[in-house]
């Protein structure tokens, strides 16, 4: 089994930066792609940002030229900074990895327990 693990939200003020960290455990598996979602309180899970081991990244409009996602592939580690943020951005924000069992061809996902971030005004 894998396990995410999820750290740096927190309380930020309109125009602040946060660095969310995404981390995965275990043996046995590779990484394939990770992802970063978030939800709002009454709203539907949004995709945040992407990036595949081949290394394309994609984001969602609404945080192009602000967020930026990254993945260190040694450490099974992925991160997303976060610049200017707004109130908008507020939300709990959650990892998502696909992963590769070793000797299998499924892939699978696992996602993190969640972080919570609020932009203030």
């Amino acid at each position: 089994q894998v396990q995410l693990v999820e750290s740096g939200g927190g309380l930020v003020q309109s125009g602040g930066s946060l660095q969310l960290s995404c981390t995965a455990s275990g043996s046995g598996f590779r990484v394939d792609a990770m992802r970063w979602y978030r939800q709002a309180p009454g709203n539907e899970r949004e995709l945040v940002a992407g990036i595949s081991s081949s290394g394309p990244t994609t984001y969602t409009d609404s945080v192009k030229g602000r967020f930026a996602i990254s993945w260190d592939i040694v450490k099974n580690a992925a991160y997303l900074q976060m610049n200017t943020l707004k109130p908008g951005d507020t939300a709990v924000y959650f990892c998502s990895a696909e992963i590769f069992y070793v000797g299998q061809i499924q892939r699978v996902r696992y996602w993190g327990q969640g972080t919570q971030v609020t932009v203030s005004s």
